[in-house]
Parts: C-alpha cells; structure tokens; sequence
C-alpha cells in the first residue's frame, strides 16, 4: 500500500463548494491536504472525468447482495451487503436489525463487534429498527416480536463496542425517561413506526430523541388539529428526518415540502434497502411471507411497502431531480448531513484536511468508478483502472 498519494480530479466537492482541477492529498487514512498544488515527488492518480465526492452514509441498511442482515447476522453476510452497496458509493453503514427476537439482535451485535474490533471498512455502527414500535404502525416488522423495552435489550443498549447506535422506537410505547436514559447510553433515538400524538412525540424529543426514521412511512400524519408525527418532525428545528426518495414511500411534493420544512443540514437520505440491492433477485423469504419485488418496488403478499432496492447513488439523483436542487446539496443529504446527525462529523462526511479518506470517483454520468475507505480502495469499477 502507499502510504502518502495524490489524486488529481476535475472537481472535487469541498465544505466550501466544487474546487476545479484540485488535488486531494492523502497521508495513511487521512486526508492531508485539498489544493491546486501538485507534488510531483508523491505518486498520482489522475482522474480523466467526473468529480471526487465524500463517501456516502446509509444509516439504514437491512440488506444487499441476496442477503438480509435478519436472517444472517454474520460477518460473511455483512461484508456481502458492504460489497453490494460499495458498487454504489456508500462507504459508511449501519446495518439495520429490523425487529426480531433477542437471540437475533445479540447475534447481529456480535457481529457489528467484531467488524468494528477488526476495522472491517464500511461498518460504523448499528440501527435497530424496534422492536419497541407501534401495532397500528407496525408497517411489515413481524407483530409477534413486537415488544415492550426489556432488560435483555438494555443488556445490548448498553453495550460500549458496537460503535454508533441508533434505535428507532415508538414514543408511546417507551416513556420520555427511558428515552433519556437511552441517550445517556450513547443511543441515538429515532421516532417512527409509531402512532402517537403530536404532545407524544413532543416529549421524546425533550426528552433527547434526535431522528426520526424514514419519514411520513409508519407514523401518525398532519391533519389540522392534530399534528401527529410528521407534523412534529416537520416542524422541530432540533431533529433530523431520513427520507427513502425510492419514488415509491413518498410523492415528490411531500419530499419536496419535508425540503422545505426543515432547516438547511437536517433531512438526510437513507435507502432501507432490502435483499435484492446488488442483484437481480425478485423475490426472497421474510419472516413467514415472501416479499415480491416489481421493479423497483417491493411488496409483501399484502401489498404493504417492504423496504426498497434502493441505493445511495440513485437517491442522490432522485434527490435533485425531485427536490429542484443542485447534485452537491444532494450529495451532502448523503454524507454531511448524516454524519452530523450520527455524531462522527469529525472524520466523516466532508473532504477537508484530517478527514479520514472516504471518497468516491463519480464519472460525469454520476456513475460510481471508484470509492475509497480509510485511503484503500473499497470498489473499483471492472471497466476502472485499479487505483492507489
């Protein structure tokens, strides 16, 4: 490996806006320098089109590359949906643990572990997505393992080696102190699958929740005398809200005014993808029932929505297509933005000096050609030639 190398691109997405024809020097994992000067003593990759763009975050994964984190919580299964996603552009996750038994979540923790312990690229964290959620919200998680906040899970909670957590809960099934007590714990608390009402959800954000998992999906709505969740995560500066642009979970004009709510850094898009992101599958088991996929929709045999087949790169695309805003800004809805709300600002996110060295080569189509974790190549495009 080399150790300290330049890559000279056309545009490069800074803090501050594109730089033209820069290089980006980079010392180990770390970002060492951004600039028009050139070093001609360092080795130099020079990209012929396209732009260098920071990594891209998913806060939300539940799988890829036929395989459900569920169902295979394990390191071979992870690094199946890192592979998988990687040919996208993400280079930061969260595998997602959708609700389950307890014997599974500790499997998937054990897991996440071990891949944070041994610096597995890509894996930042973990996302329970319940089980402490709402019956009448419950969307397609599995009604049986639907449960109150026990101390099986706090046991896991609580656990200090699985890097950044995150558990979206309902607020009416887990109270403002337990909510506290859970951020206390390092536990970043996002609100969804849930019905409560607006004065529900009020408190759990005084109470130290600070997202709310793929918004208008699974939540109580607006309606004029009372503002429900969506009203609420709306309407409160404070929160961040994940948005699944799929062109399936939300109308254009409801991602459009989500946009135009919240304040600027505050909406962050994440996939919810499912088993077939990476492949051609079309359909796969989940829990008792199939979920069927039909383009780029999934159902279950109900007809109910079941995660997506989405993926960073395209909801970038959709994102400015839908929104009305520049490629840059959506860029930052998948890597700022996120790492700003999971905490890991300072070396995620943003390609400025003392950043670790997650990039990604997008070729003028906006085509993923390469990404880097850490200053190691992740993926390279078969077509790509094989970088530093």
């Amino acid at each position: 490996m080399v150790n300290v190398f330049q890559i000279l691109a056309p545009k490069i997405l800074t803090p501050t806006g594109w730089l033209y024809h820069g290089y980006v020097t980079i010392q180990h994992d770390r970002i060492l320098s951004i600039g028009q000067d050139s070093d001609a003593d360092l080795p130099l990759l020079t990209l012929e089109e396209g732009s260098l763009v920071p990594g891209l975050i998913d806060v939300q994964v539940n799988g890829g590359g036929g395989v459900l984190f569920n169902q295979a919580p394990n390191c071979q299964a992870l690094r199946t949906m890192l592979k998988a996603h990687a040919q996208f552009g993400t280079t930061a996750m969260l595998p997602t643990v959708i609700t389950d038994s307890i014997a599974v979540m500790r499997q998937a923790a054990d897991t996440i572990a071990t891949a944070i312990a041994e610096q597995e690229p890509g894996v930042v964290g973990i996302h329970f997505e319940g089980p402490h959620l709402s019956l009448a919200k419950k969307g397609v998680h599995p009604p049986g393992h639907i449960r109150s906040l026990s101390d099986a899970e706090w046991q896991l909670y609580r656990r200090k080696d699985l890097g950044i957590k995150v558990v979206t809960l309902a607020p009416e099934t887990v109270a403002p102190e337990l909510i506290a007590a859970l951020v206390a714990e390092d536990v970043r608390v996002c609100l969804g699958h849930s019905n409560a009402e607006s004065a529900t959800v009020q408190a759990a954000l005084n109470a130290g929740a600070t997202g709310f998992t793929h918004l208008y999906n699974g939540m109580s709505p607006l309606t004029s005398r009372e503002p429900g969740m969506v009203g609420t995560a709306l309407t409160d500066s404070r929160s961040w809200c994940g948005i699944i642009l799929d062109g399936h979970h939300l109308h254009p004009l409801a991602a459009l005014l989500a946009y135009q709510a919240k304040p600027k850094g505050k909406l962050m898009l994440v996939t919810d993808a499912m088993t077939p992101v990476g492949t051609e599958q079309q359909q796969f088991d989940f829990f008792s029932g199939k979920v069927v996929r039909d383009g780029s929709r999934l159902t279950d045999p109900s007809g109910s929505l079941a995660g997506s087949v989405l993926d960073m790169i395209t909801a970038v695309q959709q994102a400015s297509q839908q929104l009305g805003i520049s490629f840059a800004e959506a860029l930052m809805m998948a890597s700022a933005y996120p790492a700003d709300f999971l905490g890991c600002a300072d070396r995620l996110g943003r390609l400025a000096p003392g950043k670790q060295a997650d990039l990604v080569w997008l070729d003028d189509s906006q085509q993923v050609r390469q990404s880097w974790v850490a200053g190691r190549p992740f993926y390279v495009h078969p077509q790509s030639k094989v970088a530093l």
